[in-house]
């Protein structure tokens, strides 16, 4: 009986916004609107996302969003379809060969869902104007460079848009979310203890409402988390709760200081990978032992034999990996644009050989001032010219090639 007054009301929340979600879409996506509500689903039907980068990953997080329901999705991506591109990619096959990457798969992702407007655009973003980004509710780039990353981080900000970074290198992958600041709703059974006002340094309470539930009081708590551009987290210490106890600090995964070597890398490189020569070998080592002690880690948990893995790893696509971090941001994606649900606050590590995922939020510790970094950034120039590059200070062995 419960059920069906349950039921009875997910209809007529349902009727009262039949104007912008049709009974067809209501009936389509049916089972997650009983799981998020009909006013999500209205705020998903609306969003216009842009994702850079189509490769594995990519398909993934687009699989997922089409799939939810979103308003329109912009594929860009100058690349074409290689031989490569065949191993972990499902919108591609060997008869797109030579074509571009975006418009090859663009007829695959439209079919998934026909009401999701999929637009193409095969511009380098390199050349993109920082407005460019302003078009959009939020932008997700992928697979990209750590320069290209934090300048298109930089353009998002100014014109207040949520940015994701996500990589993926094989066994191991990220996802980065800059929400910027990001209010949300969370429903819970009302507590006898008083919540504070501050729940996290990046988090806290705006209001709390009540509602009285199957004989339950409903707290309908509204909170707040501000968050730091990827430049600034990429130098962030990690919080004192994972460095304070030795048993911890030996938890922290080495893949977090592995990434920071390859972004410090790829700073000084132009964007390039480590390759196996000895140069790049020494370097990559050299990098990634400041960086962990930079962290505070026990210089034990990094050694020869992660780095090997890690370099081996680097321009590998794994269908495994990459579903489960599509699927993880898609979801963080779909919870940020329903207002709904704790964010990613602010970086999730996956590490498939030790099958953990990982979140550390990475900020300075003093939060940088959101308006004067936007304000002191430029708008008339392509984002490529908004890279910020630094050089590197100065050890693990180096791992044999």
């Amino acid at each position: 009986m419960e059920a069906q007054e349950n039921n009875g009301q997910t209809i007529s929340a349902a009727h009262a916004v039949v104007s912008r979600v049709t009974l067809d879409e209501i009936a389509l996506y049916d089972r997650q609107i009983r799981l998020w509500g009909v006013k999500a689903q209205e705020k998903l039907r609306s969003a216009n996302i842009l994702l850079i980068t189509f490769k594995a990953l990519a398909n993934e997080i687009a699989k997922n969003l089409v799939l939810a329901g979103i308003g329109s999705l912009t594929i860009l991506d100058h690349e074409v379809v290689t031989e490569m591109d065949l191993g972990a990619q499902f919108f591609v096959s060997q008869e797109h060969v030579g074509q571009n990457r975006a418009q090859a798969a663009a007829p695959q992702v439209r079919s998934m869902n026909p009401r999701v407007r999929v637009n193409v655009d095969t511009d380098n973003v390199r050349t993109k104007l920082p407005e460019f980004f302003a078009g959009f509710d939020i932008t997700i780039a992928t697979d990209l460079d750590f320069p290209t990353c934090t300048t298109i981080n930089a353009a998002c900000r100014i014109s207040n848009r949520p940015f994701y970074a996500a990589g993926l290198h094989g066994f191991y992958g990220y996802v980065f979310a800059d929400l910027i600041s990001h209010d949300f709703v969370i429903e819970r059974e009302k507590s006898n203890v008083a919540s504070p006002p501050q729940e996290t340094p990046t988090r806290t309470i705006l209001n709390i409402t009540t509602k009285r539930e199957n004989d339950k009081i409903i707290e309908m708590v509204t909170k707040r988390e501000v968050y730091t551009p990827l430049l600034l987290a990429n130098t962030s210490p990690l919080p004192e709760d994972f460095t304070r106890i030795p048993r911890r600090r030996k938890q922290v995964t080495p893949l977090l200081t592995c990434l920071r070597a390859l972004w410090e890398f790829q700073k000084l490189s132009g964007g390039k990978v480590p390759t196996f020569s000895r140069p790049d070998l020494e370097l990559f080592t050299k990098l990634a032992s400041e960086r962990h002690r930079e962290l505070q880690l026990d210089l034990s948990t990094l050694d020869a034999e992660f780095l090997r893995s890690f370099l081996q790893n680097l321009g590998c696509e794994l269908s495994p990996v990459a579903a489960f971090l599509g699927g993880s941001l898609a979801q963080d994606v779909i919870n940020v644009l329903s207002a709904r649900e704790q964010p990613l606050q602010n970086i999730l590590l996956f590490d498939g050989e030790r099958n953990v995922a990982p979140i550390y939020p990475l900020h300075p510790i003093f939060p940088p001032n959101i308006e004067s970094l936007a304000a002191s950034s430029t708008t008339t120039m392509p984002i490529s010219n908004l890279a910020v590059n630094s050089t590197p200070t100065g050890e693990v062995a180096a791992p044999a090639p």
